[in-house]
């Protein structure tokens, strides 16, 4: 320790005050820092459980909302939640092709309950477990019918409570179709303008994929779909790609012999059934249902009655299985039935039993679905309506009328279809000799009569 008095004499630079001064500098900062830390810590342990709290009840709603998503496609979450907001933020186009990636990835919601037995339909002889379909245009390119790497646990679109699915429009070509925008919402009106112009990437594309989907040992089997699900049907739909002539059924035949391993003239539409029907027929037998495919024909509602009834009688003399009537890629989807259902009723009108005929536009409800069933139509398709909420609408009115959707529909093909006129028994010759003899004695009595009256 150093005697006060020398203290005088240190100088400032010297390193022993300077060691002292520190020390007596640094020690309260410490102190206060420490005190500081202990004081932070305790504040963050007693804040600890309320932030645990807290996250705990969010991931516990986070869980809840997925699962009424993922688990309950009839959610209020879907109808009152997801699709405004989709609407609100995105456009029509980019909202749809969302719409496709989700159900690719897998993250699709389900329909949890088994189809009500009254729903039960049958089309060219294969059972359905109910008779509301998807129609062409949502997945053009068969990307999200079975989910991420082919899951068929996943089954994307079907999960979805549709009992069959049409992808495409396809084209033998990969095309951009029309420029954007090219889909417009109307709100006001709950319909959709689509103008699309079959964008497709091909069918060399889309093949490959369907292709990966059949299983390394699937065995064929008559009563198995493209689907590979039970009670359920996949469709694939053929389109013109926009650089090939009009007249000519060459892109049609393309489709079908590539797939099954708007046409309104007349003459056109004979050569288009010839053709296509032609190649199917060359085609060999699938190797998942061991047939081959069934060829269905789409039209136009808004066709003139004569021309409806001139492609009916062209129908009567093919061999098309089916017909589905449609509105047109570049009209307005709108949520009236009316109109698609007089053109349907009048085509049933015209057409045998034989030959199944599918409702499509406009369907938005189960009363609607129900006038298409009245109107002679064995199957419905959707372009905007909720599958779970028609297929409910739909039990209770038939349960109402104590019908199933088959008898409504039966009826209404019985009733409504047209029916070859009954030809006149064949004459066997000694038939004919015999009512020759008959007439000319009768002829011969009337003239001796008239001789009689005239002499008497």
């Amino acid at each position: 320790m150093l005697p006060l008095g020398s203290m005088a004499g240190l100088s400032l630079k010297s390193p022993v005050l300077q060691h002292a001064l520190r020390r007596r500098i640094v020690l309260p900062q410490s102190s206060l820092l420490q005190r500081r830390t202990f004081a932070s810590s305790s504040s963050s342990q007693t804040s600890s459980p309320i932030r645990t709290v807290g996250y705990t009840v969010l991931f516990a709603l986070s869980a809840g909302l997925f699962a009424a998503y993922y688990f309950d496609a009839r959610s209020s979450i879907h109808r009152y939640v997801l699709t405004p907001t989709l609407r609100h933020i995105f456009d029509a186009e980019t909202g749809h092709k969302i719409a496709v990636k989700v159900l690719r990835s897998g993250l699709a919601p389900r329909d949890p309950l088994k189809d009500d037995d009254s729903l039960r339909s049958e089309v060219f002889g294969q059972k359905i477990s109910n008779p509301v379909g998807l129609a062409a245009g949502f997945d053009k390119d068969g990307e999200a019918i079975d989910g991420p790497q082919n899951d068929f646990a996943s089954l994307c679109l079907l999960n979805l409570g549709f009992s069959w699915v049409e992808i495409g429009s396809v084209t033998p070509k990969a095309q951009p179709g029309n420029p954007r925008p090219r889909v417009f919402h109307l709100p006001a009106d709950d319909a959709l303008i689509n103008r699309y112009g079959f964008p497709s990437q091909g069918a060399a594309a889309v093949v490959l994929r369907l292709r990966a989907r059949i299983p390394t040992f699937h065995e064929p089997d008559a009563s198995a779909t493209a689907a590979l699900r039970p009670g359920s049907v996949l469709a694939v739909n053929l389109g013109k790609n926009k650089t090939s002539a009009v007249d000519s059924s060459d892109d049609f035949v393309t489709g079908v012999k590539t797939f099954g391993p708007g046409l309104q003239n007349r003459e056109l539409l004979e050569s288009l059934l010839a053709d296509v029907v032609k190649a199917r027929n060359e085609l060999e037998p699938s190797p998942i249902t061991s047939r081959r495919p069934r060829l269905i024909l789409k039209i136009a509602p808004d066709l003139q009655e004569s021309q409806i009834i001139d492609m009916a009688e062209v129908i009567r003399n093919s061999d098309i299985d089916g017909k589905t009537k449609w509105r047109r890629a570049a009209s307005r989807v709108n949520p009236s039935c009316h109109i698609p259902c007089q053109a349907l009723r009048t085509l049933r009108a015209h057409l045998p039993p034989s030959i199944p005929l599918i409702g499509c536009g406009g369907i938005t409800s189960g009363a609607d679905a129900l006038e298409y069933a009245r109107a002679g139509a064995s199957l419905v398709q959707v372009y905007t309506g909720t599958c779970r909420r028609i297929k409910d609408e739909l039990v209770s009115l038939l349960n109402a009328d104590g019908k199933t959707w088959s008898a409504v529909v039966n009826e209404a093909v019985q009733t409504l279809s047209w029916q070859a006129p009954e030809s006149p028994p064949p004459v066997q010759a000694g038939d004919a000799t015999i009512g020759k003899l008959i007439g000319e004695a009768e002829e011969l009595k009337l003239l001796l009569d008239r001789l009689g009256e005239k002499l008497g």
